[in-house]
């Protein structure tokens, strides 16, 4: 090792020495230089600042370097469960060698200086994207994972720090017996995030039932049914909403979601509900009497939630079953728009853009339209016959 080297190893030796025992705050430059029997210049040469020393020691101390030298190998296993529980052991393990750096860390961001919390949000962040990169070709084994790696490799981050706290802050917790139990019960709740969704589309007769209902009903409920058919958004999606959030144009409808437009389409599984700008959702902005921002409101002109949206469709389903004998869901509503949407000849991509959902939760409306198309096909010929 040269010089060089060693004296940087000496530094942040005794920089994760300092910070494990007196804490970030309390740890100075000068401190650690004379820790590692150097002067304070040298310390700055090498890391810039005290910002920088708290990065390397977060990089390249023993207690962060197994699970960080985990990354630089593919993930093993055969499925992103093992994946998962690889990392999650090796990181556990690696942080139960310094608890207290990790306590310090955290426990005292509050109090950083903006520069310190610059550098330790950098740290997370470079971590979260080494382990997206990690994960991603697991994922890739997991087609039915909803989830971009990016996004699971936060989920797992947060899980895995939450749970180090927990550990070394309160040893009389009864949330997990051991580290094994935590770990089993992450890779189960990925397990079910994974499980291929069950694609339950209504025919035409029924969403045509449904909406024929609702127009007996009131304008609201209307309005609700076809925002639910003619857009394909969830129930929590329609509660968010406010008026602000729509456009209706000449040309075309369109619901405002975070970063994402959708179309309200005004042509439902072969029936044309209105216009871009006189339709049922139209109607109801028009005829509402309150001022409160929320697209829609209930009897109370309160904003609706999603069990008020979900109350909404059991009263307005009643009584009303599908051809497999079942009651109609919400979600169903949803899963019908896609599959129209594909049918009429959307991309996944498009759709994936429309939506919200990873292509990967998508592959199950791509095989359903695979399936309606097959079944007429058989038809057709039947018919030719």
């Amino acid at each position: 090792m040269s010089t060089q080297n060693s004296t940087r190893q000496k530094l942040i030796d005794a920089a994760l020495k300092l910070f494990t025992s007196l804490g970030v705050t309390e740890t100075t430059t000068k401190a650690v230089a004379e820790l590692a029997q150097v002067n304070e210049v040298t310390l700055f040469r090498h890391f810039g600042n005290k910002q920088g020393l708290m990065l390397a020691v977060m990089e390249e101390s023993a207690a962060f370097k197994q699970p960080g030298e985990l990354l630089l190998i593919p993930a093993q296993g055969d499925s992103l469960g093992e994946a998962v529980a690889q990392y999650a052991i090796a990181f556990l393990q690696s942080v139960a060698q310094a608890p207290e750096l990790l306590l310090s860390l955290i426990g005292e961001a509050r109090h950083y200086p903006p520069q310190n919390r610059q550098a330790l949000s950098k740290g997370i962040n470079e971590a979260n994207s080494y382990l997206a990169k990690y994960l991603a070709a697991a994922i890739e084994k997991s087609p039915n994972c909803g989830l971009a790696p990016e996004k699971l490799a936060s989920m797992l981050l947060a899980a895995l720090l939450g749970y180090s706290v927990i550990e070394n802050t309160c040893p009389e917790q009864q949330l997990w017996r051991d580290r094994t139990e935590f770990i089993d019960d992450l890779v189960l709740l990925l397990k079910a995030e994974t499980t291929e969704l069950a694609i339950n589309d209504l025919p035409a007769s029924v969403v045509h039932e449904i909406l024929h209902r609702a127009k007996k009903a009131q304008l609201r409920d209307y309005a609700l049914i076809y925002v639910l058919f003619g857009s394909g958004l969830s129930k929590q999606e329609i509660a968010s909403l406010e008026k602000t959030q729509q456009i209706n144009e000449s040309d075309r409808h369109l619901l405002q979601i975070n970063s994402r437009q959708v179309p309200v389409n005004q042509w439902i599984m072969g029936k044309r509900y209105g216009s871009y700008t006189r339709n049922p959702l139209t109607g109801w902005l028009r005829s509402r009497t309150g001022e409160h921002p929320a697209l829609f409101v209930n009897d109370a002109g309160l904003p609706m939630s999603a069990l008020d949206i979900d109350l909404c469709w059991q009263r307005l389903t009643e009584n009303l079953l599908t051809p497999e004998g079942r009651s109609p869901i919400i979600e169903q509503a949803r899963q019908t728009w896609c599959v129209e949407m594909l049918s009429k000849g959307m991309t996944l991509e498009n759709l994936s853009m429309l939506t919200g959902l990873h292509l990967s939760k998508l592959q199950p409306y791509a095989r359903r339209v695979k399936e309606k198309l097959a079944l007429e096909q058989a038809i057709d010929l039947d018919r030719k016959s």
